[in-house]
């Protein structure tokens, strides 16, 4: 089967070897594991990773309805900050809700009573090395920090959430960064029944020592008598999924250059938030090329690789590891077609599960 490029292609098989290391997490730790939506929402693919995680956990009201209706299992609802317009749907979808600030858990705790609350917590330390993505930094408005003034409001809720890693496959560096949150945060954890541990934890990256994070996980949970929760996104679906590309034109203007039918700016937004370069397998061979977007953006670049042979009009290209926070931020940028969403099954066989075209990028404007 030929598609026309440019397509996202998940290929479920290597979805579900992360998935299957999700599963070896939650029997040896005991730890439920959630999906966080924002990295990755494609649904189409929640058939076969419901059977691995728990449910899912949310940024929005939006997310927080896709994981209730397309998901399923428990459903998590966080924000930043609820409007007093959601709280109410926000509530009726949700098991538990999660408060980012001690003022926003005042104005909403009461209506959400029914099920269960937490509240953000800031250790002001994190694993990232991105200013942009630290949640910790100086004059963070994610979560609270004064153990005086959450323990004031302890009876209002019943767990806490911290997101503070990004992307962090060094165990040590998660145990010490614990360590410190313990320290901080011991005397709350012992008052409540659950604890998330937040996502950016890239404990299916080769290697990681999954029993020595399962038994620090464990003794965790044992020794403030709570349920443990992870919120993985780019560890459930790292290297299951490719942008398939073709190049269009290439010259050379002091280096040779390839233009390809995407888009960094508009289908691959974090290489150029984090400044980053795209991956191609093997990126080997005598002949350099910089691989360029078809945007208007002087610095649409997905990045310079080596290939075997010359790249001419007609050749396809793999883009690697482009899962995680692309479908998600796609955009319609100078109106370059957005790619399709393809399934490799099981199988091997593929499923064009969907397309766009023009009308979907007219009625996203008006």
């Amino acid at each position: 089967m030929t598609i026309p490029t440019p397509y996202y292609l998940i290929d479920k098989s290597a979805l579900r070897r992360n998935l299957e290391k999700i599963a070896e997490v939650r029997a040896l730790s005991g730890a439920k594991v959630l999906l966080a939506l924002k990295c990755f929402a494609t649904w189409s693919v929640f058939d076969l990773m419901r059977d691995y995680m728990d449910g899912t956990t949310s940024s929005s009201l939006f997310e927080v309805k896709l994981g209730r209706e397309r998901f399923g299992g428990e459903t998590q609802a966080y924000s930043v900050a609820w409007a007093d317009a959601e709280i109410e749907q926000a509530v009726a979808l949700a098991d538990k809700i999660i408060f980012n600030s001690i003022g926003q858990l005042g104005r909403f705790a009461d209506r959400a009573s029914g099920i269960a609350r937490g509240l953000r917590l800031n250790p002001k330390i994190s694993s990232s090395g991105f200013d942009i993505a630290d949640p910790a930094r100086p004059y963070s408005r994610l979560g609270e920090h004064d153990v005086q003034a959450v323990s004031a409001v302890l009876d209002r809720i019943d767990g806490f959430m911290i997101h503070n890693h990004c992307e962090n496959s060094d165990f040590e560096r998660f145990d010490r960064v614990l360590g410190i949150v313990e320290e901080r945060f011991g005397t709350l954890f012992h008052r409540v029944r659950w604890v998330s541990l937040g996502g950016g934890i890239h404990f299916t990256a080769d290697g990681y020592p999954i029993e020595a994070f399962c038994q620090r996980l464990k003794r965790f949970s044992e020794r403030y008598d709570v349920q443990v929760y992870l919120e993985p996104g780019e560890a459930a679906i790292t290297r299951s999924t490719t942008l398939e590309v073709t190049v269009l034109d290439t010259l050379f203007n002091g280096k040779n250059l390839a233009i390809v039918d995407a888009s960094t700016e508009a289908h691959m937004l974090d290489l150029l938030i984090y400044r980053q370069s795209a991956r191609i397998a093997p990126n080997r061979g005598p002949h350099e090329y910089m691989l360029c977007g078809k945007s208007c953006l002087a610095g649409d670049v997905f990045g310079t690789f080596e290939f075997p042979n010359r790249l001419t009009v007609g050749d396809r290209l793999s883009i690697q590891d482009a899962g995680g926070y692309t479908m998600v931020k796609k955009n319609w940028f100078n109106g370059v077609q957005m790619p399709a969403i393809v399934i490799r099954e099981l199988d091997g066989s593929l499923r064009r599960v969907r397309e766009f075209t023009f009308a979907d990028y007219q009625s996203s404007l008006s």
